[in-house]
């Protein structure tokens, strides 16, 4: 690889490199806002080293002391360690703890609050977190300097080391496995009797050793709390390794996979201290293989998204503009299935309504109010003001995006958002498995985690392993014919409902289904549109009056295979767009069925919680850029008057613009279709050509452009770099106030400009 190193030459980009791009100046992280200042290894080790207790040692007495430095007298005289317990003077306050614990709070500044506890990586890291709250960038900044000076010194002054005796042997193991043995011999048993299927014993074989793989590591982690060596110090403390790795070393390595990923039945029962048997070897070097094979995939798998993802939103900016923004709903059930508090997704964004006794509409949802509106579980949803809800035209309004994590104030006009977003989603990319799961051979029902499921979602692809939807509402009743479900939903009451029209066109015909929210007549310029009240059939009698009946559509029955689970019961009442089985829900079905908001909602909920999975958090609103952007473009229906022709598929925005334009001249306005396109489809559909062509297909985009005589008004960040103008975010959109003063050289000579040469083709 080659890295250049850039030298910034003129004062612009002298002032911009000490002021923006300094790392003392970005200490959070613009993916979720946590420190991106990370403490670990060796620093950790030191502080860890310096703050822990001693085994029993809450039994000791506390020595007391005058102050810090006859303690530390007493610790050169060798008469106390640094995790003996002392009592003294410390702040004005009487301190009775472990005199390492006195000098690692001595580097903080005299108001932050004392810590006395023993400083893993994680709580290290929450104290960085607390600094940059209660003291800004600059003081922080200042502070993980001294921690990381005192972490060094002390892990030298540690002098731990690691041994082969270090890795003291598990001593229940023997018994551990024994019993596992046990029953895996019952298991065998069971199935030479024909009481069990060759894939249940295949199952509850490998269950059996990942229970035992559970137990050992159980029983290690209680060993060690009781020990106090230089391996328990390294992997408490977070510097290094893990519990489970040490597991391998002296436990067991257990149960291993094939390079399908599939688990192989044999487990293996020796240890890395104790060595492996030939056999064993060999199982294991299949998974491991398949291990590196699919880091060297992944890496070039997540790059790739990456590139997707900032073609797709690289010009998303955002705004100084006010909207009116009806806002998109929050629910606790959905930060529920992610896995975060309900309250971490709220932080930092402003409210679409007034929310309880908390806050008003339009204000800021603070971490404390966040936290409150957590514990109240009267609160099951909560509208926020948010980018895929704001109907703005131009940019993204600040307040609709809310606070920018990086800098946990309100994000700044002309903000290139949309590549900080896709940026903050691809780079944890690496860090997602490649998986897919095999649920015991049966062939179709692999569901897909990991990468490949947040690109199957980003690319609006028909998923592996389709749940069933149901697309009438009613009542279900569920039975088993042979090796499958029948599920039948029977529609409630037909009860119709009148639509009344007030000088609209009907735009749907007679006899066709509709769903509740979809239009279904607007007037002549668009400007007041009647949607269908409830999910039923159109009808429309002799005298001109519109009925919609609820489950004319008749019963729907359901034959779903054997291997599927259900996730309704008999009886339960079933809304449209509901699902029937598990697995992943086709999008564009969703979208017919629920709606847009709903499949919005489903993108995010799905793809937050694989990212979360793997410890990794993303702020919802960078999810928010790119799925809008998904729904960016709209199929043209009837184009009014204005330049389109039906069938082209083109940017909301654009439509959006022309039908303000032709409304204020008072012609006929454009009707379009909602579209939901993959990210590569979307950056292909978008208004800048000069961008498209630079990402895919180069040769068809050009032509099509040539052939329909495109005009780029060169709005994003690509198409500018492409022609060498400043990019349109930033710094570069401030007037040029850093060139005044400077001279016109030719001016200043009295030399004309040259004139422009015509050049004769």
């Amino acid at each position: 690889d080659q890295m250049a190193v850039h030298l910034p030459l003129s004062d612009e980009a002298q002032k911009e490199a000490q002021g923006i791009m300094a790392s003392s100046m970005n200490l959070l992280k613009p993916a979720d806002g946590s420190p991106i200042l990370h403490i670990e290894q060796d620093i950790v080790l030191g502080c860890y080293y310096l703050t822990y207790e001693k085994l029993g040692a809450q039994k000791q007495k506390a020595q007391a002391f005058t102050g810090i430095a006859s303690a530390i007298m007493a610790l050169d005289a060798k008469t106390i360690t640094l995790q003996s317990r002392v009592r003294l003077p410390f702040r004005g306050e009487v301190r009775q703890t472990t005199l390492g614990r006195v000098l690692f709070n001595e580097i903080f500044p005299e108001d932050f609050p004392f810590q006395d506890e023993a400083m893993t990586k994680k709580k290290l890291n929450s104290v960085l977190a607390l600094a940059h709250q209660m003291y800004g960038q600059a003081k922080t900044a200042q502070i993980a300097d001294d921690l990381k000076d005192l972490g060094f010194a002390y892990a030298t002054a540690s002098g731990l080391s690691l041994g082969m005796g270090d890795f003291s042997d598990l001593g229940s193991l023997e018994e551990i496995v024994k019993a596992a043995e046990e029953r895996a011999s019952e298991i065998s048993d069971q199935y030479e009797q024909g009481f069990i299927t060759e894939d249940e014993r295949y199952r509850l074989t490998v269950e059996t050793w990942m229970d035992t793989d559970a137990n050992v590591q159980k029983a290690l982690t209680e060993q060690f709390a009781g020990e106090d060596s230089s391996m328990s110090i390294a992997v408490v403390s977070g510097a290094r390794g893990n519990i489970g790795q040490v597991k391998t070393a002296v436990g067991l390595l257990g149960v291993v996979t094939d390079a399908t990923g599939k688990a192989i039945e044999l487990p293996i029962r020796s240890n890395y201290k104790g060595g492996l048997t030939p056999l064993e070897y060999f199982t294991a070097t299949r998974g491991a293989r398949k291990g590196m094979i699919d880091t060297a995939l992944k890496t070039a798998d997540s790059g790739y998204l990456t590139r997707r993802l900032v073609d797709v939103s690289q010009d998303v900016f955002t705004t100084d503009e006010d909207i009116e923004d009806p806002g998109f709903a929050l629910y606790r059930e959905g930060a529920a299935y992610i896995g975060v508090p309900y309250g971490s997704r709220l932080e930092g964004r402003y409210a679409a309504e007034n929310i309880g006794k908390y806050v008003k509409k339009g204000e800021l949802i603070t971490s404390e109010i966040a936290s409150q509106i957590d514990t109240d579980e009267s609160l099951d949803g909560v509208k926020i003001m948010s980018v895929l809800s704001v109907p703005s035209i131009k940019g993204i309004p600040r307040k609709s995006y809310g606070l920018d994590p990086a800098t946990r104030d309100l994000i700044a006009e002309f903000a290139p958002v949309g590549v900080i977003a896709a940026q903050s989603i691809g780079e944890p990319g690496t860090q997602l498995t490649l998986k897919t799961f095999h649920s015991g051979g049966v062939a179709g029902e692999d569901i897909t985690t990991g990468l490949p499921r947040v690109e199957e979602l980003f690319e609006v692809r028909t998923p592996k392993g389709q749940a069933y939807l149901s697309e009438v509402e009613g009542v279900a009743s569920v039975w088993e014919e042979g090796e499958q479900y029948i599920v039948q939903i029977a529609p409630k009451e037909l009860k119709a409902t009148e639509v009344k029209l007030e000088g609209q066109t009907l735009r749907v015909a007679s006899g066709s289904t509709v769903r509740e929210g979809e239009v279904i007549a607007v007037n002549e310029d668009g400007s007041k549109a009647i949607v269908a009240p409830l999910s039923g059939v159109i009808d429309v009698a002799e005298d001109g009056k519109i009925m919609v009946t609820p489950g004319k559509q008749g019963t729907a029955r359901y034959e779903i295979p054997g291997f599927k689970q259900l996730t309704i019961k008999d009886g339960d009442m079933i809304k449209v767009g509901d699902r029937l089985t598990n697995g992943s829900i086709n999008l564009h079905d969703l979208m017919k069925l629920s709606g847009v908001e709903a499949t919005q909602r489903y993108i995010m909920n799905e793809i937050l919680s694989i990212f979360a999975a793997q410890g990794q958090n993303i702020a919802d609103k960078h999810l928010e850029i790119i799925v809008r952007q998904m729904f960016s473009r709209v199929q043209i229906d009837e184009p009014g008057d204005s330049e389109f022709v039906t069938g082209d598929i083109v940017s909301k925005q654009t439509v959006l613009e022309s039908n303000e334009r032709l409304a204020g001249e008072g012609k006929q306005l454009i009707r379009f279709n909602q579209l939901l396109l993959g990210i590569t489809k979307a950056s292909l559909a978008t208004d800048s050509f000069l961008s498209a062509a630079s990402f895919q297909d180069t040769t068809r985009v050009l032509i099509g452009a040539a052939t329909s005589g495109k005009v780029d008004k060169l709005f994003g960040l690509k198409e500018n770099v492409i022609l060498g103008r400043k990019i349109p975010v930033g710094t570069g959109v401030l007037g040029d106030s850093d060139n005044d003063g400077f001279t016109d050289v030719a001016e200043a000579l009295g030399q004309p400009e040259p004139e422009p040469v015509a050049v004769e083709s």
